[in-house]
């Protein structure tokens, strides 16, 4: 399926919408985008973390997917869907990409799991709350996840993909859109307050994670679509 592309200059980024022919380029900004911030790595297998974080919206509603450019080079994305019961849930992908991909077979994964299970049993004798499930609420049913690789950053690459996203809001007449990051990642949640997102609800652990050797906390974040 094509999907109509639209492009809108800033600076010099162009953001446009995705197309099929864009797919490989895409798979390899996914395995280069968020290097260096707290999120930039997961368990250290992209093709699984993709299968989860990127693949699906690439599947089932590529229109929401906007790319920037900056001198015909990629150098973000902003994935989205308006209504978030529409793709399978976290823990399907999640459970989907351990088989497909027989990550309980690879020792570097499995230490990501092994960690995982430890700060489980380690938070529930703290009676501290981890992460866990989707984020639901028809206040703001729409998400997004957004990434621009380093040399991007500070160059408006991503205010003209959240521009963009906000736009589409705005037209499907979506009531509001959330989107979860890292307590610890500061340089984004600065970035989506001055967006218009707000903090939304606890900040538990994110278990498995690290960045730095410190442990990570999920911050959920909201905007209505009325917001200025």
């Amino acid at each position: 399926m094509r999907v109509e592309s639209r492009r809108i200059p800033v600076s010099e980024t162009i953001v446009r919408s995705f197309e099929p022919s864009d797919r490989q380029r895409l798979n390899d900004l996914f395995a280069r985008a968020g290097a260096g911030s707290p999120s930039g790595e997961l368990w250290g297998h992209a093709e699984s973390e993709r299968a989860i974080y990127l693949d699906p919206y690439v599947e089932l509603e590529p229109e929401s997917l906007f790319l920037a450019e900056r001198k015909g080079e990629l150098v973000g994305y902003l994935t989205g869907c308006l209504d978030s019961s529409r793709l399978p849930s976290e823990d399907e992908r999640f459970t989907r990409a351990v088989t497909e991909h027989r990550l309980m077979l690879k020792p570097r994964v499995m230490g990501f799991f092994l960690r995982s299970l430890t700060d489980m049993l380690a938070a529930r004798l703290r009676r501290e709350q981890t992460a866990a499930g989707d984020f639901s609420d028809e206040r703001w049913p729409a998400h997004l996840h957004i990434n621009v690789i380093p040399e991007a950053r500070g160059t408006g690459a991503a205010d003209a993909l959240m521009h963009r996203w906000l736009d589409r809001l705005a037209e499907a007449g979506s009531p509001g859109c959330h989107l979860q990051t890292l307590v610890e990642n500061t340089r984004a949640t600065r970035f989506f307050e001055r967006m218009g997102f707000t903090a939304h609800g606890p900040t538990p652990l994110v278990p498995g994670i690290r960045y730095e050797g410190r442990r990570l906390h999920q911050l959920t974040m909201v905007r209505p679509a009325s917001a200025d």
